[in-house]
């Protein structure tokens, strides 16, 4: 069993939240670059990473202990808004590899002795659906089967796959993620799809693999403690919330990409050869792709406030609101691709080209809608069981089940 160190690593000069998000603004044309080649190579390059790196935005959710900056998600999440801009592929990368360093947070810090204690700029891939089976043994966990859809995997060291923790009646009572070092699993090169090629979203396999209890922590469970304000968010909200930002990034490119292509563009089918500019459908469209992903990105940042509201307070969102925000967060994807998908028409033919930046944004705006933190459906019946005052499951939102209604 590892012991924390004693010697934190030196916090550099923390930037403000805008100069992080000039950063990744001045990383777009490097991005739109290589973007066509992340999607070739179905991963994104190990120079990318490393351009994340220098930017420091692999500090931004980490502790302060191993060298981090500690800052408020919401600065992260205007980061991905922006790097999704310019290759949703390489933001969804960063969104997933990044969002890791808040959830060490929620864990005992033996775990990040584990992973940062020799280099505080490790990286950590995940896999959070239990589709492999996960067994309660001393001391902690048994992991045997494949993990699915493990995006950037092959940059981190270490992966978080996710489990299900079962009651004496084999019903599931909990979700927990465990951390597996890079030494215990195999990756599979299974990701063939037809969105966000460029991820590299690949399987992890494991077989009789042991966690300790100390290297686990609970998806679902919301308590109070010690752990410094910043990271008494919800997890669930800020990890979907996370993915959220991401895929507003995606539908602000589609609109960037759409503003370049009409501007300059005349319609052949107009008899007057007009330009597309001055077209009252072209405009139409435009306005209200811009309307649905402004509405979007408002409301994150808006949840986000009134989650702040309560951590910097030192005090846990409450449970209706808790709920609310994930009914926010989960339309983004929905609201987004029908953003895009109202500019689409309108590029004609041109768009249908592969080497159309036009296309790839719908797709993998498609294929991130897909996700499961964007279930629209799922989110929306258990706000209306919360409304209607019947039990949400406990792997849901950690909320404790009322006592049984004698209905005699």
């Amino acid at each position: 069993m590892s012991t924390v160190t004693d010697k934190p690593f030196a916090t550099t000069a923390i930037p403000t939240a805008d100069e992080l998000v000039q950063r990744a603004k001045d990383l777009l044309p490097m991005l739109k670059e290589k973007a066509a080649s992340v999607e070739a190579n179905r991963m994104v390059s190990k120079e990318t990473i490393q351009a994340f790196v220098d930017a420091g935005f692999f500090k931004i959710l980490q502790e302060k202990r191993w060298g981090g900056w500690e800052l408020d998600p919401a600065v992260f999440w205007r980061v991905l808004m922006e790097l999704g801009r310019g290759c949703p592929a390489s933001c969804w990368n960063m969104m997933i590899l990044g969002v890791h360093q808040w959830e060490f947070g929620h864990m005992d810090p033996r775990a990040a002795e584990d992973v940062w204690g020799q280099d505080n700029t490790t990286i950590i891939a995940s896999s959070y659906g239990p589709t492999g089976r996960c067994e309660k043994v001393e001391g902690g966990y048994k992991l045997t089967g494949q993990w699915k859809c493990s995006s950037g995997t092959d940059h981190g060291q270490w992966a978080f796959v996710g489990g299900l923790v079962h009651d004496e009646n084999g019903v599931a009572i909990d979700r927990i993620a465990l951390l597996v070092p890079r030494t215990e699993y195999t990756i599979i090169d299974d990701w063939y799809v037809f969105g966000l090629c460029g991820t590299g979203s690949k399987s992890l396999e494991m077989k009789d693999v042991f966690v300790p209890e100390y290297r686990t922590h609970s998806l679902s469970a919301y308590q109070l403690n010690d752990r410094p304000s910043s990271y008494l968010h919800p997890f669930g909200t800020i990890f979907c919330g996370s993915v959220s930002a991401a895929i507003a990034g995606f539908a602000q490119g589609a609109i960037d990409t759409y503003i370049e292509q009409m501007s300059g563009r005349t319609l052949s089918a107009n008899a007057n050869m007009k330009a597309a500019n001055v077209n009252p459908a072209v405009r139409d469209r435009l306005g209200h792709a811009v309307a649905k992903v402004r509405s979007c990105r408002a409301r994150l940042m808006y949840l986000m406030q009134e989650s702040a509201d309560y951590v910097y307070r030192r005090e846990l969102v409450p449970e209706d609101m808790r709920v609310g925000h994930i009914l926010d967060i989960s339309r983004v994807g929905f609201e987004c691709s029908e953003a895009v998908m109202k500019l689409f028409p309108a590029l004609g033919a041109r768009g249908l080209y592969s080497d159309n930046p036009m296309q790839r944004f719908l797709r993998d705006i498609l294929a991130g809608s897909n996700h499961m933190t964007q279930n629209i459906d799922d989110s929306a019946g258990l706000t209306g069981a919360r409304l209607l005052g019947t039990d949400l499951p406990p792997t849901a939102y950690g909320i404790k089940r009322k006592a049984p209604v004698d209905k005699r």
